[in-house]
């Protein structure tokens, strides 16, 4: 690792800490969900080491719905450190300052949405942000900066990216834990098989990962829409748009040439679902082999089906390391959730270096009673969890490098 951590940090100091609690907002209500629990656990460790603590985060973007105050995610974050979290709806004007000044050992403090000021957003070089009126004002009343936002890393905002070139800057828990998940798959050496399970609905993600880690993969177990538009370039009648559907032709057209060469030149790696599911007319889950689909059936079709997860589930037994990148189908609905259930049921039944992450497949895991323990890793990362698995460079990390 090439990032100082918390173990580098001496106690006691005033930090200024960096979170994601980016969340889902209904009727002005916000959501709880897993980044709430991660990052908890960072803030009661810096609370415990006698820390007063500042917190950093983000809501929404201008102009949405879900662009809030972050009151609300300060009662939140309280009740997962169980420790009192004040909040104030400044970030670095007078008010917030003076909240600041007031901090005392262990004490936390929610500064207001980030993205209230104007200096965040541009996606502009960390020198250029490191200069802004937001990370002049607020640096100089602490002693250090600590980044916790893996989720967020890709971003080039002020507060990711601005405050470590002018303090000293260090990686928290989950910033800490998820890059080493993350990035494990490209930097560590197994002695055994190494499989990913690729899912979800942006193929051009699937398709970039597969090229990155054609070297290291063993064996790709393909689900999802990406998982379809492989069959369809099989010559089978699936991965098109029906109806109201508007997730196949256009990814289709966009990635053709590619998923043929890939199929071409890695086709022993890749592995294809034998049957699919779908809704039939009661409104059940049907099964049918890809093989028997008729060329004009017109099928939506919204999970692999048993035979694949029964041929997927040997082959992640057999592995030594497995990677989960999206959901097999519709999860959401429990009828189509046996795909993404099944694998995630064989990867927590198998004595082998797990990850699970890509959008929200890790949500999977609580919606249907499995035990978060059971797996290496579960990343509550959605871009930079695919920027680390393609190689790409994450922004916020670099700067913690530097």
């Amino acid at each position: 690792m090439t990032f100082q951590t918390l173990d580098d940090l001496e106690d006691g100091q005033r930090v200024l800490v960096r979170l994601d609690l980016n969340s889902p907002v209904e009727d002005g209500e916000v959501q709880d969900n897993r980044r709430f629990e991660r990052h908890a656990e960072t803030i009661r460790e810096l609370v415990d080491r006698d820390f007063a603590v500042a917190v950093l985060a983000h809501q929404g973007r201008p102009g949405g719905d879900d662009f809030v105050s972050l009151e609300q995610h300060a009662a939140i974050l309280a009740d997962h450190v169980g420790h009192d979290v004040d909040f104030v709806a400044d970030t670095y004007g007078e008010e917030a300052l003076a909240a600041v000044d007031a901090l005392e050992a262990g004490d936390v403090l929610v500064l207001e949405n980030t993205r209230m000021c104007e200096d965040e957003l541009p996606e502009e070089d960390p020198e250029v942000k490191a200069e802004t009126e937001f990370v002049q004002t607020l640096a100089p009343n602490f002693d250090a900066y600590i980044n916790d936002a893996y989720s967020a890393a890709h971003r080039s905002h002020a507060s990711l990216v601005g405050f470590p070139l002018v303090l000293p800057a260090y990686a928290g828990r989950v910033m800490q834990t998820e890059y080493e998940a993350n990035t494990a798959i490209a930097e560590r050496e197994f002695d055994g098989q190494v499989t990913m399970v690729v899912g979800g609905t942006k193929a051009t993600d699937v398709i970039d990962v597969m090229t990155h880690l054609g070297e290291t993969v063993d064996d790709f177990l393909l689900g999802g829409v990406a998982g379809q538009l492989f069959l369809r370039a099989e010559g089978y009648p699936v991965g098109y748009d029906v109806g109201d559907t508007d997730l196949y032709d256009e990814q289709y057209e966009a990635n053709e040439d590619k998923i043929e060469q890939m199929l071409e030149e890695r086709g022993d790696q890749i592995t294809l679902a034998v049957d699919m599911a779908y809704e039939g007319e009661d409104g059940g889950r049907e099964e049918i082999a890809v093989e028997d689909i008729p060329e004009d059936a017109a099928i939506d079709f919204l999970d692999v089906g048993s035979e694949t997860v029964m041929e997927y589930s040997p082959v992640i037994r057999d592995s030594e390391a497995v990677f989960l990148k999206g959901a097999l189908g519709v999860f959401e609905m429990e009828a189509f959730s046996v795909g993404t259930v099944g694998v995630l049921e064989a990867i927590a039944d198998t004595d082998c270096f797990s990850v699970v992450g890509g959008g929200d497949t890790s949500r999977a895991i609580g919606m249907y009673g499995l035990d978060e323990a059971d797996f290496d890793h579960v990343s509550i990362a959605g871009g930079a969890y695919i920027r680390a698995l393609t190689g790409a460079e994450l922004v916020g990390v670099e700067v913690l490098q530097q």
